[in-house]
């Protein structure tokens, strides 16, 4: 719980009482002497400085989770507007500001949030060059700090910050866009130049990882096109490899198929073939592999030598040689009758042999 300054008791009466206190409970975690005169000195000449800061003590808890009895300066900061119009009015803002335990070789930490008079959000601005969403203020002084500094100039840092970007109520100034880069007028000092400055870097990193996102996502649509395009190649390539295993099979049965073809050429030579035809006996050359085979061969001779018989007769009837049409009419019933016994045999055979 922190214990503030009364009004009846000074601050710097209360400083005294805190550094010199010895109770376990509310001791502070300065243990140098040499130390705790150089926080009370600047503490005071805070004060002196801005009248409405008040020391109090509380227990500050580090990120690794240590925690520490320290001092800290609270109070309401009056800033002005840094515009050409003097009835502008800017909105105060209220500064806690921790006195590190190994002060003034570390900066102390400062924190800012609303005055309870503004009627602004509780959490500052998200791009707000110097102070996070937590409220802790990263400005250039307090990142170049060293034993040379105080809390007086601190403040004073931060009024000029602060009047011209407020961290709850903040726009980025004109100056911002300007292209020409002019950030050194004559009148300005070098902590100004250098929070200005600094101002400029935060603003073109937030653009620049803005732009890095934006092609972030564009590159990774591009990804998202260039793998799906991958699966279909892929796909693709994996169809022609069945296709080609498809062909390379089909080679290898119609190689095993020539390879019978010559097997039966070597059998049956030319010279065999044409000698059984000059004696007469063509059909020697062929022979069915089975029963069914030669059945269906001699099926098939037989319709066609019946067919070649029929045309022989339709010839004999137009030149006259048939004695009557109807002894013609009486053998080609008959002949497509065997015809058509033919055929069905045939038929027959083709359907058995599925």
């Amino acid at each position: 719980m922190a214990r503030r300054a009364s009004s009846s008791s000074s601050s710097g009466q209360y400083i005294e009482d805190a550094l010199s206190c010895t109770n376990t409970q509310f001791a502070l975690s300065y243990s140098d002497p040499a130390q705790k005169w150089i926080i009370r000195q600047h503490l005071m000449s805070l004060f002196q400085d801005f009248p409405s800061f008040k020391p109090s003590i509380d227990t500050f808890t580090h990120n690794d989770g240590t925690t520490v009895n320290l001092l800290k300066a609270n109070g309401e900061l009056r800033l002005s507007s840094s515009s050409s119009s003097a009835a502008a009015v800017v909105p105060s803002i209220f500064l806690t500001i921790w006195i590190n335990e190994n002060y003034p070789s570390m900066a102390p930490l400062v924190y800012v949030s609303p005055s309870n008079s503004s009627s602004f959000s509780d959490y500052p601005e998200s791009d707000h060059p110097f102070v996070d969403s937590s409220g802790a203020t990263i400005s250039s002084y307090l990142s170049n700090w060293n034993p040379g500094c105080n809390l007086s100039e601190l403040v004073r840092n931060l009024v000029k910050l602060f009047s011209s970007f407020h961290p709850f109520c903040y726009s980025p100034p004109s100056w911002i866009n300007n292209t020409n880069g002019d950030i050194r007028p004559s009148f300005m000092s070098k902590r100004e130049a250098i929070d200005r400055l600094a101002c400029s870097l935060h603003f073109d990193l937030l653009a620049l990882s803005s732009r890095t996102e934006d092609e972030i996502w564009e590159l990774s649509v591009i990804q998202s096109e260039i793998e799906r395009r991958g699966d279909v190649a892929t796909s693709i390539l994996i169809g022609l490899e069945e296709e080609h295993d498809g062909l390379k099979e089909r080679v290898k049965k119609m190689t095993e198929e020539a390879d019978v073809l010559l097997n039966w050429l070597k059998v049956h030579t030319i010279s065999r073939v044409f000698g059984a035809a000059d004696r007469g006996y063509i059909d020697d050359a062929f022979e069915g592999v089975d029963q069914k085979s030669k059945l269906a061969m001699e099926c098939v001779a037989a319709d066609q030598a019946t067919e070649d018989l029929m045309y022989v007769l339709d010839k004999a009837v137009e030149v006259g040689i048939f004695g009557s049409f109807d002894a013609y009419m009486k053998q080609v019933r008959i002949l497509a009758r065997a015809q058509f016994s033919y055929k069905y045999q045939l038929l027959k055979l083709r359907q058995n042999s599925r």
